[in-house]
């Protein structure tokens, strides 16, 4: 790809893994780019990665730079995700789904400072990651052509893999003994590979790191308060926090109790099914206690529709179309629901369970009044009747030209052919 003698550069996203690691070493022999590799810090485990630039370094990258992007993503994405309440297929938190746009960004805007004509990741060639880098990257800038060397490569299995990287000198952290693929931020772990491809297999203990085995979580229950401020979240127990800040101590806290732990069935992009797991217990409590508050401060038919939109939401940015119009005007949805979303949820932590057991706002739509059945009831009980007449209505006329009462066919028909719908036990 070389031309006239002078290399052309390559942005790689380089996280210092087995598969990217590998690859600042291949796009130098195979591809003959100078290779510019960035990782980002969306809060792994190790905060300090000043070792992944000096690795990529050793390995004949021409530059190599670790960019701290913790409080963007807590501030610019993360909130967003709890507003949304973001649960892909009504569970995954998305963790994975959520940094890669922000990363993207950062890849597109180091290849405009460098003049890179290459993006490259380290994304499998049947997963979804690489959907989601391509689509951002090419949204962002399509005329930037995005490299993929696991689709190029014939290294099919991470043994393969660590075997190049042996032959070629290329330091990794895996091992055979032990081949999970694992990707962590702020957000949670997501663990897969080795022993979890059998769905029916139990995950093995070793996977879990943030969180503790419900059964050795402590004897006695923790309750937490959380309150949210424009369906933001910006306290803990009563002491202003940071996102940021919140975050990593609600995963500290929840993880001590065991909760946080997801172990599922998933439909990729691609349109695989795979056996994923999750530690997410910052990301399951806060969307759960946001959802609590907003059945308190939203009206029923703004609720419903959101339930809708935030699942659309969360199959949007699952599928990498966070820079898209779609998600753009979901967003603007989203933004107009949480004007109220202000107050307070307290839930209780206990042996992997959180249960919440309180939620209160300024801005509540529930009003003791009209919901109590005690002598301060003030529901006016005559309006029933007329309403009830004008909801039914609709039923009635079906029921006399078509249904029951119209003698075309009477309870027993029906009756009949609801038991033919209904599978015999």
């Amino acid at each position: 790809m070389s031309q006239q003698g002078t290399k052309e550069k390559v942005v790689l996203a380089y996280s210092g893994g087995l598969d990217t690691s590998v690859m600042v070493k291949w796009l130098q022999l195979e591809k003959d780019l100078d290779v510019i590799a960035i990782c980002g810090n969306v809060g792994q485990d190790a905060e300090d990665l000043g070792w992944i630039e000096r690795k990529a370094h050793d390995m004949g990258a021409v530059r190599s730079c670790a960019l701290d992007m913790r409080e963007e993503y807590a501030e610019t994405v993360l909130a967003q995700a709890i507003a949304s309440n973001a649960l892909y297929e009504n569970r995954y938190p998305l963790l994975s789904a959520l940094s890669r746009p922000l990363i993207a960004r950062h890849l597109v805007e180091l290849a405009h400072e460098t003049g890179a004509a290459y993006i490259a990741h380290g994304c499998t060639g049947k997963g979804n990651d690489q959907v989601r880098f391509e689509t951002s990257i090419r949204a962002l800038d399509p005329g930037i052509v995005v490299l993929a060397p696991a689709r190029e490569w014939n290294l099919l299995t991470r043994e393969q893999e660590m075997e190049w990287a042996k032959t070629h000198g290329v330091p990794v952290p895996a091992t055979v003994e032990k081949p999970y693929s694992i990707d962590d931020n702020l957000w949670g772990r997501a663990i897969e590979c080795g022993d979890l491809e059998d769905p029916w297999a139990e995950p093995p203990a070793d996977i879990w790191t943030m969180t503790r085995d419900p059964m050795l979580a402590p004897d006695e229950p923790e309750e937490i308060t959380v309150g949210f401020e424009g369906g933001r979240p910006v306290s803990l127990n009563g002491q202003k926090m940071r996102l940021l800040e919140l975050i990593v101590e609600l995963n500290r806290v929840c993880g001590r109790h065991g909760f946080g732990r997801l172990s599922m069935i998933e439909d990729r992009v691609v349109g695989i099914k795979s056996h994923e797991c999750y530690e997410c217990p910052a990301a399951l409590a806060l969307i759960g206690m946001h959802q609590e508050l907003e059945t308190l401060c939203l009206d029923g038919s703004t609720l419903r529709c959101k339930h809708q939109v935030d699942q659309r939401w969360a199959t949007a940015v699952y599928e990498g179309k966070w820079y898209s119009q779609l998600k753009g005007s979901l967003d603007a949805f989203c933004a107009y629901t949480q004007r109220h979303v202000t107050g307070e949820v307290r839930a209780r932590l206990y042996k992997g369970v959180l249960s919440v057991c309180g939620r209160r706002s300024p801005y509540s739509l529930y009003d003791p009044s009209l919901a109590t059945y005690g002598d301060d009831d003030s529901f006016d009980r005559s309006l029933a009747s007329g309403f009830i007449g004008i909801h039914s209505l609709p039923s009635a006329i079906w029921s006399a030209r078509q249904g029951p009462a119209s003698g075309m066919g009477g309870l027993r028909t029906f009756a009949a052919e609801d038991q033919k719908r209904t599978p015999s036990a």
